[in-house]
């Protein structure tokens, strides 16, 4: 098993999209980037810690490479707004990787500029790329919060699409168990 760790916004619509997929073992939200040792979701929604809301994903590198994973990340939230995902305003909300290690480091930057070279979006991309320093797992109640609130409106208006763009445009990636 292999880790990723990604912030595109709000970890309840970037954690219920890649727990669709098959290869994703696990999926645990959570908050890294920041200064301040073990936060709560209360001082990280100030902005004043540092941290970004992320995602750390469990794979299996035989079944879906973390190229895949780079797409998807990058498919289902706008990597172009700094500091916001749609209403979700703030540091905690910035498109953001947490590399691992330098491979992914290298294939994540690499990315990204194949993204700008080919002009895929019409303002220029804004996700930051740095080592993964500490993961901090966020509260029980953010876990699984899609699955648990699926008639939430703020899931119904913001998770459900990601996880429908999944479905749509990686059909052959989403797991069995979800379709």
């Amino acid at each position: 098993m292999e880790r990723a760790t990604v912030g595109g916004g709000c970890f309840w619509c970037i954690e219920a999209a890649y727990k669709e997929l098959e290869g994703i073992e696990s999926v645990t939200s959570g908050y890294a980037g920041g200064h301040v040792e073990d936060p709560s979701y209360e001082a990280v929604c100030t902005g004043e810690t540092g941290h970004a809301e992320v995602v750390q994903l469990e794979y299996d590198p035989d079944v879906i490479g973390y190229d895949e994973i780079l797409e998807i990340f990058f498919t289902v939230h706008d990597p172009t707004q700094v500091d916001r995902q749609g209403p979700d305003v703030g540091t905690q909300y910035r498109s953001a990787i947490f590399t691992h290690d330098d491979e992914q480091r290298e294939l994540a930057t690499a990315f990204i500029e194949e993204l700008e070279a080919e002009g895929v979006y019409d303002d220029e991309i804004a996700t930051e790329v740095e080592p993964l320093e500490t993961f901090y797992e966020a509260e029980a109640y953010h876990q699984d919060y899609f699955e648990k609130n699926p008639t939430d409106a703020y899931c119904r208006m913001h998770a459900a699409p990601k996880i429908d763009k999944v479905r749509e445009q990686f059909t052959e990636r989403v797991a069995e168990s979800t379709q």
